[in-house]
């Protein structure tokens, strides 16, 4: 068997192994990181859901990113103002997302005029024209409403920019909830989060709440493969330098 030895590393190749091999577990870390993050937002959101509704002053308030309130809000919809989340797809089934617009009662946030938008749920795609596709109805009146105060969807990477001026007809398909586009279209200030409504069987959507963040499953995959390309260079390192001796 050809007899092998370590031979000294150069400096650059000791330097470069070392910046790869700090930077792939670091990025591991992060990763798990966020996958604690993500699980705690699940569990925040499990536990809001199953706490008993209460009724707020403070709509407009400055929620912090872990406070997923169970609220009751009073009010009414606004007629024909409704906003339908393009390319949902959920069971493997391609859906649309349903977002109402809300007038709270009075003295529920310190800006009168600000609008709520309500979550309604997932409903299947049942046709080509997605924007006519018919919805179970508004409840007319006043009404009260039970759900959770979270966070605005994320936009996530989308093209063509913002579909919402060039729609002059009710409802309006978008690809994102975008508070600031939405605030724009309708003319009026928007509260800072949406309202997930509580399930309802009777309500014709589904209503299964998760936050919008990577699940905490993925990000641990995403970890093991930057610990995987730590000890990769580590592996290539040590083989490129304990070589065979050259007769």
């Amino acid at each position: 068997m050809t007899p092998r030895r370590w031979h000294r590393p150069g400096w650059l190749a000791l330097m470069l192994t070392c910046a790869g091999i700090t930077l792939f577990a670091r990025l591991g870390f992060w990763q798990l990181d966020r996958a604690i993050q993500a699980q705690q937002l699940e569990a925040s959101l499990a536990a809001a859901m199953h706490a008993t509704a209460t009724r707020t002053d403070r709509l407009d308030g400055a929620w912090s990113p872990e406070a997923w309130p169970h609220l009751r809000v009073t009010g009414h919809f606004v007629a024909e103002r409704t906003y339908l989340r393009d390319e949902q797809v959920r069971h493997g089934t391609l859906g649309l997302e349903a977002y109402a617009v809300f007038a709270p009662d009075p003295g529920q946030a310190a800006d009168a005029a600000a609008v709520l938008l309500v979550d309604r749920g997932w409903v299947a795609a049942t046709g080509a024209s997605r924007a006519t596709q018919p919805l179970p109805p508004l409840p007319q009146g006043g009404v009260e409403l039970n759900g959770v105060y979270a966070p605005f969807p994320g936009s996530g990477l989308r093209a063509g920019g913002n579909a919402l001026p060039a729609q002059a007809t009710w409802p309006k398909l978008t690809l994102a909830i975008d508070p600031a586009e939405i605030a724009a279209d309708l003319g009026k200030p928007l509260l800072p989060r949406v309202l997930l409504l509580d399930a309802d069987a009777a309500a014709g959507f589904e209503r299964a709440w998760t936050p919008t963040v990577m699940p905490p499953e993925l990000h641990r995959g995403y970890a093991l493969q930057w610990f995987a390309f730590a000890l990769a260079a580590l592996v290539i390192f040590v083989l490129l330098h304990y070589r065979k001796v050259q007769k």
